[in-house]
């Protein structure tokens, strides 16, 4: 196996096991959270349970930048640090609810997702864009990459690098794009012959043209490693609609990966 391909598979294999252990870290807090609630010590409660939010923060930063871009929230109205503050309220107010372990981590995105839905109002995706994907030249994906990436400079929501986690906001792996066993070859040209960050940017602008909850969607499964059942819990929608979701998404970007950069479309 070559030295390059090695390591990326070192790589993405490191990302794995280091998201599911603090998916079992946040699970190790439970007994923690349990008792201290029991005992209405809400300090000590607030404090065990921020040693347990990076991932949460980085989500409700993540969802905050998103309608940042698509111009659906006032610039400057929001922190990601507002939505912790009310979620640190409900969180101690429901912890009831929360019957097993297993359970904390996507009820507690769960929670956070309702905060920010409240804020939010469902938008219209960009329809027209998906209907011309196959009709894009270089340089107009060049333009709207340029357009996405300078829109919202200066505005978006500063989030701190994750290390524990190793959670970067661009770190999307096509292998959850291409599925099936005969787009294995689109991945592995798209892998070794472009630059994994041009790739990472093009899917951060697919993406944003997508609906919110499909996009959000597909971020909780690639950047927080959430199955359809959690997702589905988070997101208070069935598994069903989580994995349809999840495969029109794969969907679109996986066309719009192969159009721009696996024909000649100059």
């Amino acid at each position: 196996m070559p030295i390059v391909i090695k390591q990326n598979t070192m790589q993405k294999t490191m990302r794995q096991e280091k998201g599911k252990a603090f998916h079992e870290r946040v699970a190790a807090a439970f007994a923690d959270l349990k008792r201290l609630k029991a005992e209405g010590n809400d300090k000590a409660f607030n404090e065990r349970l921020l040693e347990i939010l990076p991932a949460v923060k980085n989500y409700l930063g993540s969802r905050l930048n998103n309608a940042l871009r698509k111009g659906i929230i006032p610039r400057g109205k929001y922190r990601a640090d507002d939505f912790l503050d009310e979620l640190f309220l409900e969180v101690f107010e429901h912890f009831d609810e929360v019957s097993d372990k297993s359970d904390l981590h996507p009820w507690l995105f769960k929670k956070a997702d309702a905060l920010f839905e409240d804020k939010l109002v469902e938008e219209e995706f960009d329809a027209v864009f998906f209907e011309n994907i196959h009709k894009y030249s270089q340089l107009e994906w060049q333009a709207m990459e340029e357009e996405f990436s300078t829109d919202g400079d200066g505005d978006l929501v500063m989030l701190e690098e994750l290390d524990d986690i190793s959670y970067k906001r661009h770190d999307y792996l096509l292998k959850n794009i291409f599925l099936e066993d005969d787009k294995k070859d689109l991945m592995a040209k798209l892998d070794h012959q472009f630059d994994k960050d041009a790739i990472a940017r093009h899917v951060d602008l697919v993406l944003n043209r997508m609906p919110e909850h499909m996009q959000t969607v597909f971020q909780l499964h690639i950047e927080q490693r959430f199955g359809a059942g959690e997702i589905a819990l988070i997101k208070s929608l069935a598994v069903a609609e989580v994995e349809q979701l999840l495969s029109e998404a794969r969907q679109r970007l996986e066309k719009s990966l192969y159009y721009r950069y696996l024909i000649d479309n100059t």
